[in-house]
């Protein structure tokens, strides 16, 4: 049976392309579509989709406040389409903050006359989102009050997930610690769970890959930083790593962590082709961290579609000293990366998304 599509958006021309798109797969059908966020309150009601599309700016409602409606009075899978501009991305990161699966950026703006160049990414990701259940969406684990402020973030809570009693210690003047973690879809969500549960003392920097097109990671590198007790940051090309920060690869661009004499540096290219369909790729950064001799390495796989890490993570652990943390089937938003990575046999560890972060105080101080 095909997955049923309500699409929303005001320009009708922006609804009919997306239409066409979906319209032309095999696995799904669009059943209705929306000019703005009330109508598509009044839409899902009555035709019941699998997932909807919802634009981010449109009058009347927009795309935040009625994704919010949405997921209180009638939750159903969501991706965003958003433009590139800082305001819409800051709104998107909003967005998966209130519940929506995934987003798409719009390739110029609003009303994208070349949409088709992005029909491949919008289907995909429309169908992936109508596999997701809904009870993996509901609740807010962003909000700010289930963590402690920025400005209290070197008080730590009394929190069990910290205290590492015979845990095997890995981080030592010799044998420096770095934490990698790569994830896609659902991601953000992921990411929230885990920084916020890392101390302010974490004696280790954290390098993380999490799949987004250019103008969005600043966005999500800012939110994040405001509710963890670490610092994160989007990584800048030859930057020292500090212990205590995470450092998020820019959208459009590879990570690398490289040596530099005693001090672990950062190297962005762009002109490297897309690896597994991705700048930045997971396995990019893992086979980097391979290279680097000497350090003990924590690396994560979370939550998204595809396979990249795999093979990444295969040469990370044939070089050097690594514990694999893959996310488990039930917290995953969409089981792929982690899927196979442990299908790989190359995880040792499989953990909740809740439990990640004590997973990997663990291996820590």
């Amino acid at each position: 049976m095909k997955k049923k599509v309500l699409v929303v958006d005001d320009s009708a021309f922006m609804r009919k392309l997306i239409s066409d798109f979906i319209s032309a797969s095999e696995e799904m059908e669009v059943v209705g579509i929306a000019r703005n966020g009330e109508d598509a309150l009044v839409k899902i009601k009555k035709l019941s989709p699998d997932v909807i599309t919802l634009d981010v700016e449109m009058p009347k409602m927009n795309g935040i406040e009625a994704l919010k409606k949405i997921m209180s009075e009638c939750p159903v899978p969501v991706v965003m389409l958003s433009s590139t501009t800082k305001e819409g991305a800051e709104e998107t990161i909003k967005a998966v903050q209130y519940g929506a699966v995934d987003f798409i950026a719009k390739p110029s703006g609003t009303i994208s006359l070349d949409l088709h160049k992005i029909q491949e990414e919008i289907v995909r990701k429309v169908y992936s989102a109508s596999l997701v259940p809904i009870s993996k969406l509901l609740g807010n684990p962003f909000s700010s009050s289930n963590y402690p402020e920025k400005r209290n973030r070197h008080k730590e809570m009394a929190n069990p997930a910290l205290k590492c009693e015979a845990a095997p210690q890995m981080n030592d003047k010799q044998n420096p610690a770095l934490i990698l973690i790569g994830t896609s879809t659902g991601g953000p969500r992921a990411l929230q769970h885990v920084l916020t549960n890392l101390p302010s003392t974490l004696d280790a920097p954290v390098a993380i890959v999490q799949h987004m097109p250019p103008g969005f990671t600043k966005s999500l590198a800012d939110r994040l930083n405001s509710l963890a007790r670490i610092t994160v940051k989007e990584a800048e090309h030859g930057e020292y790593l500090e212990k205590g920060t995470a450092y998020i690869a820019p959208g459009g661009f590879h990570m690398r962590i490289m040596n530099d004499e005693s001090n672990l540096m950062v190297h962005l290219t762009k002109e490297e082709p897309l690896r597994n369909g991705h700048r930045p790729s997971v396995d990019v950064l893992f086979e980097s961290a391979g290279n680097l001799g000497g350090c003990n390495t924590v690396a994560v796989v979370m939550t998204g579609m595809g396979s990249d890490g795999t093979e990444g993570l295969r040469k990370l652990k044939e070089n050097g000293n690594v514990t694999a943390i893959a996310e488990s089937h039930e917290t995953c938003i969409v089981y792929g990366m982690p899927k196979s990575v442990i299908a790989a046999k190359l995880a040792d560890e499989v953990v909740n998304v809740e439990g990640i972060g004590h997973s990997i105080m663990k291996y820590m101080r």
